[in-house]
């Protein structure tokens, strides 16, 4: 059984959506203390001048806490600064415009939401909708048998394989019998000069509309 141990993440970069897909079991680490320097709260996206994070900001008061814990700061008004960010940078991609209503539509649908995970997760599955992806999951609040370490949760679900993050040092814990998906990372048509792999899949979604499933076919292959 092939185990992919990941944070909760809005717009996943394609290396984490090849363990996914890839995957037999997905386990999503939700009860993990919160990092800045995770993907929970933020995403990559492309710009003239390389890369660069969109941000959804948390409350000050909840930066120690699990992420089920925390908090949307809405006090900062960071919607529309957000959506002007994501225009600026995409307006020039083929299907920016016929995406760019549903996005607003997701990120504004924040406000519904006190708490950052839930909002995660009903924006990944909106966005996956619109990238015709379906995947299940199991939050590990949820799980009996959960342990913060990943080779003993292996061990316990019987996993041969575990995929971890991407480049996730910093903020999750490494397993030692940690795997790699298969995976190289695919190029397709980026507006900007040069190629700039890792970005979320929002990047992927304007430059290539329809065509994705070319690419996310790819990313599926065990």
């Amino acid at each position: 059984m092939k185990l992919a141990l990941l944070l909760p993440q809005f717009a996943t970069n394609l290396y984490d959506l090849a363990a996914m897909l890839q995957a037999d079991c997905i386990i999503l680490q939700d009860n993990e203390k919160w990092s800045r320097k995770s993907r929970v709260h933020r995403a990559k996206i492309n710009t003239d001048k390389g890369v660069q994070w969109i941000n959804i900001p948390i409350m000050t008061a909840d930066r120690r806490k699990p992420i089920n814990k925390v908090r949307i700061d809405h006090s900062r008004k960071w919607i529309e600064p957000l959506l002007r960010t994501l225009k600026f940078n995409y307006n020039n991609s083929i299907y920016f415009d016929f995406y760019e209503t549903d996005i607003k539509e997701f990120f504004e649908s924040s406000v519904e939401f006190e708490y950052l995970l839930p909002f995660v997760l009903h924006f990944q599955q909106r966005l996956f909708s619109r990238l015709h992806i379906s995947v299940d999951y199991t939050l590990a609040s949820g799980l009996s048998n959960y342990t913060s370490n990943p080779d003993r949760l292996a061990e316990r679900l019987n996993a041969g394989t575990l995929f971890q993050e991407y480049d996730s040092r910093h903020y999750q814990r490494q397993a030692r019998r940690k795997s790699e998906p298969n995976f190289e990372h695919p190029e397709y048509y980026q507006h900007f000069e040069g190629f700039k792999p890792y970005c979320c899949i929002l990047d992927l979604l304007f430059q290539t509309g329809p065509e994705s499933f070319k690419i996310i076919e790819k990313l599926s292959l065990k």
